[in-house]
């Protein structure tokens, strides 16, 4: 066998260990339509709180508002429920591509590794909500998102990884710099998740 030949058959070989070892069929696409989404619903919300003609820093209305914090929530959820909906949609289709299963020991465990953090940090948020302490959610949405990010990215592409890190950051920036929750949010759930999305679909599809 040739140098060349060997090569070819150590890359093969190394690609297919990937692909059992790495969930792959999380779509670059759907992670641009999910920061999309993000973004969309930042704009709601900032307009909910300083309407068209207010100054930046300059409110309509306050986010301890029973009327404001019904129409977030409503928001929050749709954006969730629309992003979730669209991953798993993207995800069947590309490994149905791949003719993979997207249920298999490797989906698993990377649901698995993300799921305490997840949970951990939506009842967290939904205990400060609870308790009236709303400047502190958004903050605690990234860093406990990025924290499943960084838990997951065993399991997946590895720039996950970094953009885990990322969230954390945007999320002890925006306890540092109260009051700015929705920019923090636009930038993290919005902004880094389209980033992700075109690097993935560049360098993987």
């Amino acid at each position: 066998m040739k140098q060349e030949d060997l090569v070819k058959e150590i890359a093969s070989i190394r690609s297919l260990m990937e692909k059992s070892s790495k969930f792959i069929s999380i779509s670059g696409i759907s992670s641009v339509l999910i920061g999309t989404y993000a973004l969309l619903g930042a704009a709601y919300a900032y307009y909910e709180i300083y309407g068209f003609d207010s100054q930046m820093g300059y409110r309509d209305h306050y986010v301890n508002e029973p009327v404001i914090i019904a129409k977030l929530l409503v928001t929050a959820i749709f954006v969730l429920f629309a992003s979730i909906c669209t991953g798993v949609f993207m995800a069947i289709k590309k490994a149905k591509g791949n003719r993979q299963s997207i249920w298999n020991t490797t989906s698993r465990s990377l649901l698995y590794a993300m799921a305490v953090p997840l949970c951990t940090g939506g009842l967290f948020a939904c205990i400060s909500i609870f308790k009236e302490n709303y400047t502190a959610v958004a903050s605690i949405l990234l860093i406990f998102y990025g924290l499943a990010l960084t838990a997951g990215s065993n399991y997946t592409f590895s720039e996950i990884k970094g953009l885990g890190i990322l969230e954390i950051v945007l999320g002890l920036l925006a306890l540092l710099l109260p009051g700015n929750g929705i920019i923090f949010w636009a930038l993290g759930f919005g902004v880094l998740h389209i980033i992700y999305g075109i690097i993935v679909h560049k360098k993987y599809e």
